[in-house]
């Protein structure tokens, strides 16, 4: 994705802490900053955060009939190949009639 500036702590899209860096969540993209420019990256699969089903999650933050997409109200983000969705400093995912816990992500406040 081609952004119109180069993020920097002002700039008021989310921050987003990532291995040793911090990345800008702009429109359901994770970017870093890299001299004029930005590169997209993503947020890995790992221990941490997983790709797996957890149909017992008990999901905080929104209601047990909400289902994670477009237009939810929560930031998009990219986790391994999919979508992911930002609840309460956790990667939610939607997963048939559940959501499931993709573990936390650090945003900066």
């Amino acid at each position: 994705m081609e952004s119109t500036h180069v993020h920097g702590k002002d700039c008021g899209h989310t921050q987003i802490k990532h291995g040793d860096h911090v990345d800008f969540l702009q429109e359901g993209h994770l970017q870093h900053p890299r001299g004029s420019g930005n590169d997209d990256h993503v947020i890995e699969i790992s221990g941490a955060n997983p790709n797996a089903c957890t149909s017992g999650h008990e999901c905080q933050g929104h209601d047990a009939d909400h289902h994670h997409g477009p237009g939810c109200g929560h930031q998009a983000i990219p986790h391994g190949d999919h979508t992911d969705y930002i609840v309460d400093d956790h990667l939610h995912h939607a997963h048939g009639d559940h959501c499931d816990d993709h573990g936390p992500v650090r945003v900066v406040h």
